[in-house]
């Protein structure tokens, strides 16, 4: 079977890298869980376990049900996303390399001894402890960097700036419950609109902008995680498009690839 890399999250940062793998004629399988939590769904691979099939700037993606399916999917062109968040398919899939793009900003549960190569993205990795290198994914002069020793600069719990706004512009349950959303993604909204409620309590605008992202409806959420993202920007192109830092991210995740030549080889070695 040709070599894979294996990335772990289909969220927005880490459709980054899977968007460079495929677009360099690598073949990479997705593994989420079976409710993933992406805000940005319309740049999120993971959005297939819930519509079964998205494409993302002409890459496209489709929810597998077993190892098989995903590796006759990879043959056909298509990304597998296959709903497997303990990794019961390492052995049916052996992966040359694993990308952990989960982004839970804690220290993993697993570490170097899954792949040949294993490249941790963010907070929560140290290179030659739990993984083999690390991506920096916090916007900075670091952003995108491979780092072989050392870990990535801690969360700061803060969002980045944007257009003058900054915590107001991340949308967060104000309580435990299921959501209940009011907009699509796209939507542009005014102060005051309503966008989303949790347990009676709402969501509403606190200034005028876009709706970028948005969680799926009747997920059960917790009080303070994000569920939402307004953008003051007004541009609906960045709706449907991978962001600079996730462009950012996976190009970081590419070079650590191609660093290696051994895993260089062995991964153009069985391109078609």
């Amino acid at each position: 079977m040709a070599e894979m890399i294996l990335v772990r999250g289909g969220g927005d940062l880490a459709s980054g890298a899977v968007y460079r793998f495929v677009c360099s004629g690598l073949r990479v399988i997705i593994t989420e869980l079976p409710e993933p939590m992406a805000v940005r769904r319309n740049v999120s691979f993971a959005e297939a376990v819930y519509s079964g099939e998205v494409t993302i700037e002409g890459v496209t993606a489709r929810l597998a049900h077993d190892e098989n399916q995903a590796v006759h999917l990879v043959n056909q062109g298509i990304t597998p996303v296959l709903i497997d968040p303990e990794l019961s398919c390492l052995a049916a899939i052996n992966p040359l390399v694993i990308i952990d793009g989960r982004m839970t900003k804690r220290v993993p549960e697993t570490g170097t001894d899954l792949a040949p190569l294993v490249i941790g993205l963010g907070p929560g990795f140290e290179a030659g402890k739990n993984c083999h290198a690390v991506i920096e994914t916090r916007r900075g002069p670091f952003l995108g960097r491979v780092l072989w020793s050392g870990s990535a600069e801690p969360d700061t719990g803060l969002p980045e700036t944007v257009a003058n706004h900054r915590s107001d512009r991340v949308l967060r349950a104000p309580s435990n419950g299921i959501l209940k959303t009011f907009v699509q993604i796209g939507d542009v909204l005014k102060i005051g609109d309503l966008i989303a409620e949790v347990d009676g309590i709402q969501v509403r605008a606190e200034f005028p902008g876009i709706i970028r992202g948005i969680l799926k409806q009747d997920l059960y959420v917790q009080q303070g995680i994000k569920i939402g993202d307004l953008d003051p920007r007004m541009d609906p192109r960045l709706c449907h498009q991978i962001s600079d830092k996730a462009l950012a991210i996976g190009g970081g995740a590419l070079e650590a690839v191609l660093t290696h030549p051994e895993i260089r080889r062995r991964l153009w070695d069985f391109q078609p």
